[in-house]
């Protein structure tokens, strides 16, 4: 009932949906969720028949060591069942891990370099963007915690890294949820498909913090991203001069220093 959002349970079920490939998602968990609920009635009617016919006194129980037809039949329904599920379930898992974002340089299709490098630690969240040079792990870069911003209506991809232990990146309205290995850098991609602010919340528990480490991602159109980005780096570098270049290292500014509603202005 939930699934079909029929009342009493209507709202209920998965939370609003942002991105392109949940719409996917969306419709394998309904599906699976349906076949079990088949599953589960059928099931039922035949045990309760059972225990009726059973309790009518008219048929005695009978010993047999094996029912070659009955063992064949249960054999063959839950096995092509999960042989659907495995083919059907392909597009979402292309889409979501093998199918990663293509774009043109110079009349050659290469893949889209991450737009954002993801850093989780215990217990927050750490965002490197890339500076003036367009480059990621260089002194430019552009650094936050727990808020980051992000273009709707295009293909992003997050570089993603833990300092520390195992986390994961779960964004519940995208869709997304990725195990983060100490170690080893994981891309990610996802497009959003309006303007909106979701929750982003580790998913693996990481600590005695672990409940705390939650961060926020507002998405925004391309010219309001650009523009932002741009305000962050004049920012960034007029901090850098007026503090003898800051030591050389990292500025860390707020996403709040500059509003996002300023573009153009």
């Amino acid at each position: 009932m939930a699934a079909f959002n029929i009342w009493p349970l209507q709202g209920l079920w998965l939370p609003d949906n942002y991105s392109e490939t949940g719409r996917t998602i969306d419709h394998l968990w309904t599906l699976l969720h349906t076949i079990c609920a088949v599953i589960f009635l059928v099931t039922g009617i035949v045990l309760a028949w059972a225990l009726w016919r059973a309790g009518t006194g008219l048929n005695k129980a009978t010993y047999f060591t094996h029912n070659t037809r009955l063992e064949i039949i249960w054999s063959i329904i839950p096995g092509g069942i999960l042989v659907f599920i495995a083919i059907y379930q392909m597009q979402s898992w292309n889409e979501n891990k093998l199918l990663h974002p293509k774009e043109l340089v110079n009349g050659v299709s290469v893949s889209r370099p991450p737009l954002v490098r993801v850093v989780a630690r215990r217990f927050s969240w750490e965002f490197h963007y890339p500076g003036s040079d367009e480059k990621l792990e260089t002194i430019d870069d552009l650094y936050f915690e727990n808020e980051m911003v992000l273009p709707y209506g295009e293909d992003v991809v997050l570089q993603l890294e833990s300092r520390d232990v195992i986390h994961s990146f779960f964004v519940p309205k995208l869709r997304v949820k990725q195990d983060i290995i100490p170690g080893h850098a994981q891309m990610i991609w996802f497009q959003a498909t309006q303007e909106a602010e979701v929750a982003l919340v580790c998913a693996e528990l990481c600590g005695w913090g672990h409940y705390a480490m939650q961060g926020r991602i507002k998405f925004v159109s391309r010219a309001e991203f650009d523009s932002w980005l741009t305000k962050q780096m004049e920012l960034k570098s007029l901090s850098q001069k007026g503090s003898a270049a800051s030591k050389g290292g990292l500025v860390q500014t707020s996403l709040e220093t500059v509003s996002i509603n300023e573009s153009g202005q």
